[in-house]
């Protein structure tokens, strides 16, 4: 009987070593991306000797002394809402004006060649290098410590990523979905706004996405163009090291109100991204 089970198990796992082992390799790079934040969590609610201590202490009682702190200590009320505004306003505007530039080189070839690999070259320079002619720029024009001026920089080198990017969504809509609308009365524009746009939503709401995250995340251009009252999140995270050392536990506090938005977000889109990939070959 015993022999009958460890042949039958032996058989199962010549059959599905394969599987078995793909499992077992997502679910370890499936750690590797979420204990992190797990840990990150699980600091952001214990009080600051739990904090240090080692070896850690996995049960505690949960505490909210962190996020009082960052609150009340700090204005990340108004840190997040500069994030939130700055990063929404940079990722809609790109939208807008990528989707007009790609339809553009998408279906009028405009540009050819030489302009693609123009736009695609943007992202091969390192964002250092742009750091003293954006800052003088901004002095000169006056947009240093302001909204206006942080949402500018991030459309400098994410606009030609979100052609880049809406380039191939709008050359896979067929023409004729256009044609066939302009039979029917509706001017170039209407056809635009009307047939493909709804038909390339999946590919929108992915390069909008990719944006705010990319928006919502930057530090290096956030940290040279604010100032105190316009300061982002990430820069916000980086003034709690201080001379005392540093503060763990609204750290942990403060960068899981970051992770939070981007993870509902995708959350959020996920489910939308299915929805239109599916129903938008019939709108």
């Amino acid at each position: 009987m015993i022999g009958t089970v460890a042949m039958k198990v032996l058989s199962w796992l010549r059959r599905n070593l394969g599987l078995l082992i793909s499992h077992l390799i997502l679910t370890g790079a499936s750690l590797i991306i979420l204990l992190p934040i797990l840990w990150v969590m699980r600091t952001s609610f214990a009080n600051r000797l739990i904090a240090y201590k080692i070896p850690p202490v996995w049960f505690f009682t949960p505490t909210l002394e962190n996020y009082r702190i960052i609150f009340e200590k700090y204005p990340f009320q108004k840190y997040f809402y500069n994030s939130f505004l700055i990063s929404t306003a940079a990722s809609l505007v790109a939208l807008a004006l990528g989707a007009l530039a790609a339809y553009s080189i998408a279906r009028f070839k405009t540009g050819d060649p030489i302009l693609r690999l123009s736009m695609l070259s943007t992202q091969m320079l390192p964002p250092i290098t742009l750091v003293i002619p954006i800052f003088l720029l901004a002095r000169i024009f006056h947009l240093w410590d302001s909204r206006l001026g942080l949402v500018l920089a991030y459309l400098s080198f994410n606009l030609p990523y979100t052609v880049w990017i809406l380039i191939g969504f709008f050359q896979s809509i067929p023409v004729d979905l256009e044609e066939a609308a302009m039979i029917d009365g509706c001017s170039r524009l209407q056809a635009f706004w009307r047939v493909t746009i709804p038909v390339s939503l999946p590919g929108l709401l992915a390069a909008g996405v990719f944006n705010f995250i990319l928006n919502w995340n930057e530090f290096l251009f956030a940290l040279i163009l604010t100032g105190r009252e316009t300061r982002t999140l990430p820069v916000a995270i980086a003034s709690l090291w201080t001379q005392q050392g540093v503060q763990i536990g609204a750290v942990s506090a403060a960068t899981f109100l970051v992770i939070l938005p981007v993870i509902v977000l995708t959350w959020v889109i996920q489910k939308s991204l299915v929805r239109n990939l599916t129903f938008g070959s019939i709108k």
